[in-house]
Order: C-alpha cells, then structure tokens, then sequence
C-alpha cells in the first residue's frame, strides 16, 4: 500500500477531515489531497507527526514488512510467470526486481523469483538469444548470493541448486564446484552434482564411480525402508504387507544384481511368522548356503568402475556362525522344534 493510501485510510478510521488533518499539521488541505492522491509526497520532517496523528507506526505509515504471506509470494512469483511468457525478460525483470527492493528481507521471495528468472535466462541463453544481458547475470546471482548466506537450509540449498545450474550450463566448473560445499555431506544430491561436473569435464572414471556409489547407497535405504516397513506391518499381524515387503526386497536385490543371499534374506521373516516349517528351513540352508557369495554385487556391470574388497574367509566364517547362533533361538524359532532338520543346524 502506498503512504496516501496510508494517511487515507487512518484519517477516515479516525473520523478526520483532510481540513483537520492539515490544521493539525500545520499545511494546506490541498497538499493533504495530493498525499492521498498519490501526486505528492510529505515532507520527510512531518513523517514523524503524522504516524503520531494517525496513532500508527512509522513502519505502518510506511507500508514496511519484512515478510510477506505465502499468498503474496505467490501472487507475485504468477504475475512474474505470466509476465515471463507474455513480456518481455525485461519488462518481467524490472517488475520483480522493483517488488523485491519494497521487501528487501524476504527470502522466500527473493529465492523464488532469481529462481524463475534463472530457469528463464539458461533456455534462452541455450537458444542463443541475445536478450540476456550480463547485468541480469549480476543481480539475479547476487540475489542467489545473498539466498547462500540463509539460516534456512531449505533456502541455501535451492539457491546452491540454481547457482550450480547457472555455472554448469556456462562451463564454470569450478565455481559450479563451489556451490556443492552449501549441500551437506550426506545429501545424495551433492554427489549426483559432483558426477555430472566429472562427466563434464571429461574424468569419466570418476563420474563412473561416483554415479555406482550413489546405486549402491540407493540400493541399501530403499533395502531397509522394505525392511522396516515390513517390520511394522508385522507387528500389526499384517501378513499381507510383510509379504509384499518381502517380495519388494528380493525384486529390488534382483535388480540392482544384489545376488542369492540378499535376494532371500527378506524372506525369512515372512515364513517365521506364517510359521511355515518347510519355507523356513529352506530359506536358512539357502542363506547358510549363499554367505560365500555375499559380495556378488562386486561383480555386477552396475558396479565395475568401484573397488570392492573381497570377502575373506574369517568373515564368511563369522556370518555362518551369526546366523546359526540367530536360528537357535526358540522364541522365533520354536515352532521348528522336533524337525530334525533344524536340531541339525544347531
């Protein structure tokens, strides 16, 4: 809102005539009708005096807030949108930049827009138009830079995300690189970005290796999140989830080429709790079975740029005798009391 529509709005809740607020004020009537017409501006020395008059703030005569709502946001970011398509960059540009320096504190608008703006200058610049001039570069990145230095997370790691786009379809790996030290160490998409800049600048082996390690991390949360969700659908007697958990288990071992001893493991728990004697034995002798190979994903195409140690035999020896001492107990396992089988494993 502009300051006459300010005084406007609190003279008449106050019951004033522009007659009284200038007598008041010490000016004229027509110079209180250009304020609320918006063709003149008070004097700077009677801002004071009229927040005073008003029984309003200097901030609220002033129209200041340091954030807007998450619809004013929006209304904005859809005109800048529209704009973008109908207009011309600049015309949008001058629109939202002109938004932005009424509320030079609010992040989430500032982000939104150098992130539409940014979206926009990299397809035209891909399409080699000349319209995008280095001054947009400036501020437009400038308002990413300002985003870097955010207490929100959410907040640096979208303007590190769009900051990285910008430098990486300009070729400016290294400051493309640098962007990447605003994701934390354990975000996937920190090395997602890392790969494609060793794919960029020709280290292929890198982008190889760094691309398998994320398949392979992939691989073992998806693994647990089945796992788990399995684990609280048994607890709820839920056999038809704990089935299809297990059947997403062995589907996604089989995929990523995980090899027998993963592809079953999931398996076990469903036949425990049918209390189904002959799955259950079979599903231990295969996993006794199966610990040689454990590590068959070492030699899977999927993996073949990674190093992987092999699996020595103490190790192997150690798990065999885990899971042996893991099928001895009669809590889970007492339902295979009496099948030879089972003593036979103890």
């Amino acid at each position: 809102m502009q300051i006459g529509q300010v005084i406007r709005q609190y003279r008449k809740e106050q019951d004033m005539t522009q007659e009284e607020m200038a007598n008041r004020l010490g000016v004229t009537a027509p110079a209180v009708n250009k304020w609320e017409k918006g063709s003149s501006m008070p004097d700077i020395t009677l801002l004071a005096p009229i927040a005073r008059l008003l029984g309003i703030s200097l901030d609220t005569l002033l129209s200041f807030r340091e954030e807007l709502t998450r619809e004013e946001i929006q209304d904005i970011i859809y005109k800048l949108n529209t704009m973008l398509r109908e207009q011309s960059f600049g015309e949008a540009f001058a629109y939202v930049k002109e938004e932005i320096a009424q509320y030079p504190n609010c992040e989430y608008l500032i982000l939104e827009a150098a992130v539409l703006l940014n979206a926009e200058r990299i397809k035209m610049k891909s399409a080699d138009k000349s319209s995008i001039e280095d001054d947009y570069d400036a501020v437009i990145n400038g308002w990413f830079a300002e985003a870097l230095k955010s207490e929100k997370e959410q907040i640096r790691t979208m303007a590190a995300d769009a900051l990285f786009a910008f430098h990486l379809n300009d070729k400016q790996y290294e400051k493309a690189e640098e962007c990447l030290t605003y994701y934390s160490e354990q975000n996937p998409e920190r090395k997602f970005q890392q790969a494609r800049i060793y794919s960029e600048t020709g280290r292929t082996k890198e982008a190889y290796q760094t691309y398998e390690g994320l398949l392979l991390s992939m691989y073992q949360m998806l693994e647990l999140l089945f796992h788990s969700i399995g684990a609280l659908a048994a607890k709820e007697d839920n056999m038809e989830k704990v089935r299809m958990m297990a059947d997403k288990q062995s589907g996604l071992a089989e995929l990523f080429e995980m090899g027998e001893y993963h592809r079953i493991s999931g398996r076990l728990e469903l036949a425990v709790m049918k209390k189904d004697v002959e799955a259950t034995i079979t599903i231990m002798k295969q996993l006794l079975a199966s610990i040689d190979d454990i590590n068959h994903f070492a030699k899977s195409a999927l993996f073949e740029h990674m190093a992987f140690r092999e699996v020595r035999p103490e190790f192997a020896a150690q798990l065999r005798e885990d899971l042996l001492k893991s099928f001895q107990d009669e809590e889970t396992y007492g339902f295979l009391k009496g099948d030879s089988r089972w003593e036979a494993l103890q």
